[in-house]
């Protein structure tokens, strides 16, 4: 199939929305060096709006992908579900003016969609990749801050007193 696949012809279409699906498997991922996954599935459904001077689209994308644990090395299916939005500008040439906003040059015929499904489907992977086993886990992770307004223990001298350098602090409530 290739990533021709992904391929959509825009200098014949009028200025108006139009609707597209795309599906992705594991092929797709094969497709792109040192890929984060390398197992999936799913559908990606791309809105174009296009007009005189861009190109709105927008990105659903629903699947599943196999991750890896970082903490046990299972491997395991992880459930994708996004929205994006994205702008091409027509302008002289390529540039990528900010994570939205991409200019492409005016005489362009087709647009590849298969980088931006790509990378959105890497933006919803979560950096801590954790077994759903481990979900309960997660935050017993994270340490334990405890905030009191009364002075502990440490701050107090042998005989029961607050020290001398936070009763200052009391003053000011």
């Amino acid at each position: 199939m290739g990533l021709r696949y992904y391929d959509i012809d825009i200098f014949n279409l009028s200025y108006k929305s139009h609707e597209y699906e795309f599906e992705f498997d594991d092929a797709f991922f094969a497709e792109f060096e040192d890929s984060l996954v390398q197992k999936g599935s799913g559908m990606a459904k791309v809105v174009l709006n296009k007009s005189e001077t861009m190109i709105n689209l927008k990105i659903d994308i629903e699947g599943t992908v196999e991750l890896i644990c970082d903490r046990s090395l299972d491997e395991f299916q992880y459930p994708i579900s996004t929205s994006n939005e994205l702008i091409l500008k027509l302008g002289d040439e390529w540039e990528e003016l900010s994570e939205q906003i991409i200019v492409i040059p005016r005489d362009s015929e087709r647009i590849n969609v298969a980088q931006f499904i790509y990378e959105f489907i890497g933006l919803a992977i979560p950096m801590k990749r954790l077994h759903p086993r481990f979900s309960d886990d997660e935050l017993s992770d994270e340490p334990e801050m405890i905030y009191s307004s009364e002075p502990d223990e440490k701050n107090k001298d042998e005989g029961g007193s607050i020290d001398p350098r936070w009763s200052k602090l009391k003053d000011l409530k």
